[in-house]
């Protein structure tokens, strides 16, 4: 196929890598890299490196990761650094004086920008692959300075789009311009999207997905002496999961059987950790909650297989990769009526769908699978299924690199 080689050469551009609540980038990828393609990673910041998932070691990861950084008050070096590579800046007085301004104010992502332009200019790639819209808006800028010809494909996820819909989505008018595809993960980002202006003929649906072979189906283990109940949670902890509703509601569920021992595990980092230790010391089920901080792929998947219920109490949720996950390994979920969960989690089938911020009504979905273990299996056998069809991460990267090759065929997506 002409201008579309068979060996791609593909950047991606996160925010901060690695880190253990985006699997979805890595997901993608490792599996670019299965399919044997070349991936480099570039990331504005670091990411802790005590916990990494396997596949950070298991691929070299690291090694393919570039942090450019900057050194504070250097302005005129950085930018003497970004004309040397990118000539035609220099056609455009004005916007070199727009860039060494947004030096000295500090601007996120800049000193990306800076210091990744020898490399660019010395390495050419097919794709440059944004996560996240912001991240997006500094790859458009350097087509804009002709660091780069790579096709510019940005997916958005979550976070991008609320600061969208929050500032409007002006923010995002370089990416606008000079954006060759934008992925959406579920419809509810579709509709945010093209609310923003961007062209709806250069979106296309495309959601994340997880390795369906990572995790254990059926998973249901078999009744526990005493009917102890095992209900887990997997999130970031800040205020977007609502977790505070998701301790109320085992609280009540708690008190209406008193007879029902309940472990309720949280897997997540966060700021909000000691105001929720302080909920459930509040709730009086301190003994039944345990919070297990950020955790690898290896712990979540055999947690997961160990328990009976998924519960996701989430007031804003793009796409819950941990709910895919969940469903992967056969457990029924309870969660809230947010973004793209709906697309996940069909009610009534593979789980239960409750108003946001409704604890009472969490407890009471929580109740009827505590009471059904026929409902659970049924509705675990319906969410595997489910997953299987939708969110196969190998299906959906030879997707991705067919949505590659038509870009770089002038196709259009």
């Amino acid at each position: 196929m002409l201008g579309a080689p068979d060996r791609l050469k593909i950047a991606f551009l996160a925010g901060i890598f690695p880190a253990l609540s985006e699997t979805f980038i890595l997901n993608q990828i490792t599996g670019l890299i299965d399919l044997g393609h070349d991936v480099d990673i570039f990331a504005l910041e670091r990411g802790f490196t005590e916990k990494l998932h396997g596949d950070i070691t298991k691929y070299g990861l690291l090694s393919r990761t570039h942090y450019p950084e900057r050194n504070p008050g250097e302005p005129l070096g950085s930018l003497k650094s970004l004309v040397l590579h990118s000539p035609g800046l220099l056609k455009r007085p004005s916007s070199l004086l727009k860039i060494y301004r947004a030096i000295k104010k500090g601007i996120p992502g800049l000193p990306f920008l800076f210091h990744a332009v020898p490399f660019f200019r010395q390495n050419y790639y097919d794709i440059i692959h944004c996560q996240f819209g912001p991240n997006g808006n500094i790859g458009a800028e350097m087509k804009e300075l002709g660091i780069t010809t790579a096709k510019l494909v940005t997916t958005f996820h979550g976070y991008d789009i609320r600061l969208g819909l929050s500032r409007g989505g002006d923010i995002y008018a370089p990416l606008r311009e000079k954006g060759d595809l934008f992925l959406a993960i579920s419809k509810y980002n579709r509709r945010q999207i093209e609310h923003m202006g961007f062209e709806p003929s250069r979106i296309v649906d495309h959601p994340v997905g997880i390795d369906i072979e990572r995790f254990n189906y059926p998973a249901s283990p078999a009744p526990r002496p005493g009917g102890e109940i095992r209900i887990v949670t997997i999130a970031r902890l800040v205020r977007e999961k609502g977790l505070e509703h998701a301790i109320k509601a085992v609280g009540i569920l708690a008190a209406s059987s008193p007879g029902l021992t309940i472990k309720y595990e949280i897997i997540g980092e966060g700021k909000l950790l000691e105001k929720l230790k302080s909920y459930a010391a509040e709730e009086g089920i301190s003994h039944a909650v345990t919070f297990s901080g950020g955790r690898d792929q290896d712990y979540i998947s055999g947690r997961l297989a160990e328990s009976d219920i998924f519960l996701l109490s989430s007031v804003e949720e793009a796409l819950s990769v941990a709910l895919m996950e969940a469903l992967a390994s056969g457990l029924p979920a309870v969660a809230t009526k947010v973004g793209g969960v709906s697309e996940i989690v069909s009610d009534g089938e593979s789980g239960y769908l409750v108003q946001p911020g409704d604890p009472e009504a969490i407890a009471e979905k929580l109740g009827l699978l505590v009471s059904d273990p026929g409902a659970r299996r049924r509705m675990g056998i319906a969410g595997r299924k489910s997953v299987e069809e939708k969110y196969d991460i190998r299906k959906l990267n030879e997707k991705l690199v067919g949505l590659y090759r038509s870009l770089l065929a002038e196709k259009g997506p």
